[in-house]
């Protein structure tokens, strides 16, 4: 596989992720009075399976806020916020799998100067990036996760930052859906309160970013030459 270029490894990993997001979606088989009915028929193992399936819906761009209320619609707050997190870790060490697998190389081949610069900032940084990544909203998880793939972080370090940045804001969907139809309980106030939390802090960084007071480390200072990244490898 590594013969074919790395734009075209790229591009067929897309088309494939997309047309399975797609063939899903269109199936019908996702319906919540289904998935409620095939949970409960499993018993003690419906969380187990509810996290494989999680997290393969994850892989081909699932909305995460979706499956992680689902989850609190199924087993509530508390048994459903830690079957969403491990959920959303376990896509996101298999998505960062398969894009390192099927175009690895592509940073290096590709990506030019300023992805290589902005590659070698995260991955000299590892888990604070990643949960950079994971606590600011509006940023796409799913994709995020197949360009963690692309860098050199260790799949050791994307799970704990994964989990730990995807833990509040995964306990407010999970929380929403809970408690659907009835949003006067407590958890609900406070799964409201942290995703307005989120969203300030998030648009803070952006005018912040704007105004440019966030700068790409190292883009004044390196140079052109290749060299760059390969000081980030561990």
């Amino acid at each position: 596989m590594r013969r074919l270029p790395p734009a075209l490894r790229l591009g067929g990993l897309a088309i494939a992720v997309a047309s399975t997001f797609v063939i899903v979606a269109v199936s019908g088989s996702l319906s919540a009075d289904r998935v409620r009915d095939w949970v409960d028929g499993l018993g003690v193992a419906g969380p187990i399976a509810f996290v494989a399936v999680s997290a393969a819906l994850g892989c081909v761009c699932f909305p995460g806020p979706l499956l992680a209320g689902a989850a609190g619609l199924l087993f509530g707050t508390a048994l459903g916020t830690p079957v969403a997190v491990v959920g959303a870790t376990l896509t996101a060490l298999a998505a960062a799998s398969i894009s390192r697998f099927v175009a690895g190389d592509a940073v290096e081949r590709i990506g030019g100067r300023r992805i290589g610069l902005l590659a070698a900032f995260l991955e000299r940084r590892g888990f604070l990036s990643v949960l950079a990544i994971r606590l600011l909203p509006g940023v796409p998880y799913n994709l995020c996760n197949y360009a963690l793939g692309l860098t050199r972080i260790p799949l050791a370090t994307i799970a704990p930052a994964t989990a730990l940045g995807t833990a509040p804001r995964t306990f407010a969907y999970v929380a929403l859906g809970g408690s659907f139809g009835d949003f006067s309980r407590p958890e609900t106030k406070a799964a409201v309160a942290i995703i307005i939390a989120m969203w300030i802090g998030g648009l803070a960084v952006g005018i912040a970013q704007s105004r440019g007071r966030l700068r790409l480390p190292g883009s004044a200072s390196a140079t052109s030459s290749p060299g760059v990244r390969s000081e980030a490898r561990p």
